[in-house]
């Protein structure tokens, strides 16, 4: 089962995107800051991020670069509601520095489920290509 780490300092939307994703299959763990996203992701391993871009302490741009540092292939998902310049924006900086796809809040179920499963299997087949190259030296 997938394993997938939500971070947003909104409880109502992180525990909304955590129960939507155990709701269809993934085994899914919220935190409420990028300081706090990270110290779990540095004690555990996750197959894909969540991350909301304007929040307190450590912001989602960071931690996208902060993740980037850690594994390269990990895959981003960036989400944003906006702060004080559009959203938008925001999501542009957020691919700049790494995340593999973009959502405005409020996103639509089907489509946030369908790019999950895409990133994931694009994780998979980058692992697999990986092990496949280690076999074969």
């Amino acid at each position: 089962m997938p394993k997938i780490l939500v971070i947003d300092d909104d409880e109502f939307v992180n525990g909304m995107i955590v129960q939507l994703l155990s709701e269809a299959g993934y085994e899914a763990e919220g935190a409420g800051d990028g300081n706090s996203g990270l110290k779990i992701l540095e004690s555990k391993q996750f197959d894909l991020i969540i991350t909301d871009i304007v929040m307190p302490e450590k912001e989602g741009i960071e931690t996208i670069i902060a993740i980037r540092n850690m594994d390269k292939t990990l895959p981003i998902i960036a989400i944003s509601g906006g702060g004080k310049i559009d959203p938008r924006h925001y999501l542009k900086m957020a691919e700049h520095f790494g995340a593999d796809r973009t959502f405005q809040k409020p996103f639509d179920r089907k489509d946030f489920l369908a790019a999950i499963q895409k990133c994931l299997s694009r994780r998979q087949g980058t692992q697999s290509n990986h092990n496949l190259i280690r076999t074969q030296l």
